[in-house]
């Protein structure tokens, strides 16, 4: 059993591992409203605006009967890990990390029970945070490890550093996938930062001398506001020439090595 600490330590049966905190990605995908291909996500990196719209991808890789059972956020998150999963990676293990989940079907549950509707265990099953992961895993039969976790506004900084821990314990590549989406109209008093639809994936490594190499440190300030949810504002860094980018509560610091 592997236990993991603040320090970046991995203990596992009375061994000690240092969690190196460098990166590299070997393949990445991203999908919001009116973003696509790898062109228009760099066309945008250089001029970033909050993705608007209602577009949703075909996701034509998943069987018709289980496409139906996600929502649209399911659907985008599961559209870019496809495209960054080999179909020869089965136990690749995956970390999928979002601050709301699809909040939106549970939003759905809560207000149907409310005016003393019955609750479907259908609904509620697949509202649950992990519930996109095990749709995706079920989907591909795959036979790895996989995580959600959720993290208020940097999630993708808290599943950066369980892929690396995995990393630690002998995976050799990760799958990262972040995705979120705005909150229903009834809680908008509590956001705190701008909302759209997004999802992007990672496949994460060691470093690698033909890639650039990424690390993810402690820091001394938190970032300013970009007009961005924060997850959409990793991406943006990772796409452009930026060397460093702050998160907006811990005030840990993404940076590009080379």
């Amino acid at each position: 059993m592997a236990t993991r600490t603040a320090a970046g330590i991995v203990m596992q049966q009375g061994m000690t591992a240092i969690v190196n905190n460098q990166f590299s990605v070997r393949a990445w995908s991203a999908f919001a409203p009116g973003l696509e291909s790898a062109e228009d996500w760099r066309a945008w990196a250089a001029h970033p605006r909050l993705p608007q719209g209602d577009d949703a991808p075909a996701l034509v890789e998943m069987p018709a009967m289980q496409r139906r059972r996600l929502e649209r956020l399911g659907r985008m998150a599961l559209q870019v890990a496809w495209r960054c999963q080999p179909d020869t990676a089965a136990a690749l293990p995956l970390v999928f990390a979002s601050r709301h989940g699809d909040i939106s079907r549970t939003f759905e549950m809560l207000t149907g029970l409310a005016r003393g509707e019955p609750l479907s265990p259908t609904h509620f099953g697949l509202s649950t945070h992990n519930a996109i992961a095990a749709q995706y895993s079920i989907a591909r039969g795959l036979t790895g490890n996989y995580l959600a976790v959720s993290a208020s506004p940097e999630a993708a900084e808290a599943a950066v550093v369980e892929a690396l821990a995995l990393i630690a314990d002998g995976a050799p590549e990760v799958l990262v996938v972040v995705y979120d989406g705005p909150v229903p109209a009834d809680y908008a008093e509590y956001r705190d930062e701008p909302e759209a639809f997004y999802a992007w994936a990672w496949r994460i490594g060691p470093p690698r001398a033909d890639l650039p190499t990424y690390s993810l440190e402690p820091g001394d300030g938190v970032a300013a506001p970009s007009g961005l949810p924060h997850g959409l504002d990793v991406l943006r860094f990772f796409l452009s020439d930026e060397t460093r980018l702050r998160a907006p509560q811990s005030g840990r610091c993404w940076r590009r090595h080379a």
